[in-house]
């Protein structure tokens, strides 16, 4: 099946070059390009895309703002949003995390690693294990601020000892592979306690499921 993509950037040669690449890969087309936030929701809305690479900073109505609307709408539950970045600021790149979307990319970021991103991203898992990801998870994620949580502590009661294991370990930005590794489990079976802990906490995906395992406190961030 072809992976469905909107481009949100504001620089016109960054949307080409972008659209160029994913339009060669014959598993994935752009079906549009949105040139600020509020032009990326409407379009999003029209579109109903797979995935769709949004810059945060952009005129009018920001990147992080746009992720908040569409992962917020119903309509959209099955629209994935990958950041781009260049980390440059971190708590809004933590938001947007917080708010649904499912990884980040820098704008330097080779050919292939972009395309593999947003297959990873359509597929339903989230680009959480990259050094530069795993430290805004554990500087930011946990710190105090006015955001409501994901779920309540006490929905972690519903969750098997194994489910919460394995979902700590995610947190930890480790991969299937490596979780599977860690606990002598098959990769395919560590995907179905993710899976299984996700539908508990109504967790859209892997990537609001490692925010709830930092909100809830199952996983407290490293030392700075």
């Amino acid at each position: 099946m072809t992976i469905r993509v909107l481009l949100a950037d504001d620089q016109a040669l960054l949307r080409a070059t972008f659209r160029i690449l994913i339009d060669s890969d014959p598993d994935m087309t752009v079906v549009a390009e949105a040139t600020d936030g509020q032009e990326a929701v409407d379009l999003a809305l029209v579109h109903e895309p797979d995935v769709v690479l949004m810059d945060i900073r952009m005129p009018g109505t920001d990147g992080l703002t746009a992720t908040t609307d569409i992962c917020s709408r119903p309509e959209l539950s099955t629209t994935r949003v990958l950041i781009l970045t260049t980390f440059e600021n971190n708590e809004n790149v933590a938001k947007a995390l917080r708010a649904g979307a499912s990884g980040f990319l820098g704008k330097d970021v080779g050919p292939e690693f972009l395309l593999s991103g947003i297959r990873t991203v359509a597929a339903g898992d989230s680009l959480l294990s990259p050094t530069a990801t795993r430290t805004l998870i554990t500087r930011f994620l946990a710190s105090p601020d006015t955001d409501t949580p994901l779920a309540p502590p006490e929905r972690l009661t519903t969750l098997t000892e194994r489910e919460r294991e394995v979902m700590a370990l995610a947190a930890h930005g480790k991969s299937n592979a490596e979780i599977a590794d860690r606990l002598v489990l098959s990769p395919l079976t560590v995907r179905s306690h993710i899976q299984r802990a996700m539908t508990k906490l109504d967790a859209r995906d892997r990537a609001q499921l490692v925010v709830i395992a930092y909100q809830s406190g199952l996983v407290q961030p490293r030392p700075r």
